[in-house]
């Protein structure tokens, strides 16, 4: 049976991409000074002014202010009306709500007596998914990872200088056509990237396709039929916030899976890891990619639930879209013996009270070495159920 799925990812200069930039360095500046920090820093982005607000309770003294702007030069907005010298900032920060501490602090296991991974309660109810599959070595899909490279590949021919003209802000988008689950050819790519006034579009689709697709895309998965758009509106001079308002936790397929599994709906950019949005998303992945790299399936999405202020969740859900080696139902039953899923476990076994966050705000949260919910360190122990 033939199928056709498409991704897409932007780069690190896309209005939304600079707010979830910029929640998660101000995070990282936090739990740099004081691990203990609960945090949930959301930004918006309009045009000339900037937007900074949240919850935060924290001995760490942060300029919030500064690091939004070093964020903002660092993408490379030092040109127009959200330049990082002359943008305007607000700031509206308050302290995490007593009411939500209170379960946090103390799950209502730990009230009735619980040990001690039982002392954090979930910063909030609602699910997490986690997902991998065989499509690439990191266990990602195809077309999430195509379109990751290349929209980070635009950003290093841009800072590199290769192509000068570029700007921040990009878009890019693949198609896969797979026969029988497995994928055969690159159907259609899309890039669209700011630029210049001054280049043409004849020389950004020249040089987009030598510098950048053609060094992503590989060559036995296109074909003539392969369709390349690339700036398909014909100009894009105007981008970043100047051009689109900006806001934290707006891409969150790009930030996942690329569409190809479930979403629980909660972002992750500017929350501290009691906030289970987050590292239980983390961990999902964590289980799945052991799950798929152990041999237990070729495909797995994991799914958590909790409640508010609880430290067990509440279901946990597998769905091996029928590769599993061994039924759902006993592949769930594996995971509730081999990974504790409470949140001080979760924190502690990801090692995630460090600053860690910022380098997971563009390019997606899965799929990189160095992050500790992408290793592969338990696929001995769930071998033993082949």
């Amino acid at each position: 049976m033939k199928k056709f799925f498409t991704s897409e990812s932007v780069t690190e200069g896309h209005p939304d991409k600079v707010c979830d930039n910029i929640s998660d360095g101000i995070l990282d500046a936090i739990l740099a000074s004081d691990p203990q920090a609960r945090a949930a820093i959301e930004c918006a982005a309009a045009f000339d002014t900037l937007l900074i607000m949240g919850e935060v309770t924290t001995t760490a003294q942060v300029d919030y202010e500064q690091t939004a702007r070093d964020i903002i030069k660092e993408i490379g907005y030092d040109f127009g009306t959200f330049a990082f010298d002359t943008c305007k900032i607000i700031t509206a920060i308050h302290q995490q709500s007593p009411d939500i501490a209170m379960g946090v602090n103390a799950s209502l296991e730990k009230k009735q007596g619980g040990d001690e991974a039982d002392q954090l309660g979930a910063g909030d109810q609602g699910m997490m998914f986690g997902y991998a599959c065989r499509e690439t070595k990191e266990l990602m899909p195809l077309t999430l990872s195509l379109s990751h490279r290349m929209a980070k590949r635009l950003t290093t021919v841009r800072k590199e200088g290769t192509l000068s003209y570029l700007r921040p802000d990009g878009k890019t988008q693949v198609t896969v056509e797979y026969e029988d689950g497995v994928a055969k050819r690159v159907d259609t790519v899309v890039v669209s990237t700011q630029h210049d006034a001054e280049v043409s579009q004849e020389q950004i689709h020249v040089d987009i396709k030598k510098y950048v697709i053609d060094e992503i895309i590989p060559a036995e998965l296109m074909d003539e039929n392969t369709k390349i758009y690339i700036n398909p509106t014909g100009r894009f001079e105007i981008g970043g916030p100047e051009g689109d308002s900006g806001l934290t936790g707006r891409k969150i397929i790009v930030d996942t899976y690329g569409g190809r599994c479930a979403h629980g709906g909660g972002a992750f950019s500017g929350k501290d890891p009691t906030k289970v949005d987050r590292s239980a998303a983390y961990y999902c992945r964590y289980i799945a990619k052991n799950l798929v790299a152990a041999g237990l399936a070729d495909e797995v999405e994991i799914q958590v639930a909790y409640a508010i202020g609880v430290a067990n969740p509440v279901s946990v859900f597998v769905n091996s879209h029928g590769t599993g080696k061994l039924d759902d139902e006993r592949l769930a039953e594996i995971v509730k013996t081999e990974f504790d899923l409470r949140p001080y476990a979760i924190i502690r076994s990801l090692d995630l009270r460090k600053p860690v966050f910022k380098k997971t705000a563009a390019y997606g949260h899965f799929g990189y070495k160095g992050f500790s919910w992408d290793r592969t360190d338990r696929v001995d122990d769930l071998k033993k159920y082949l």
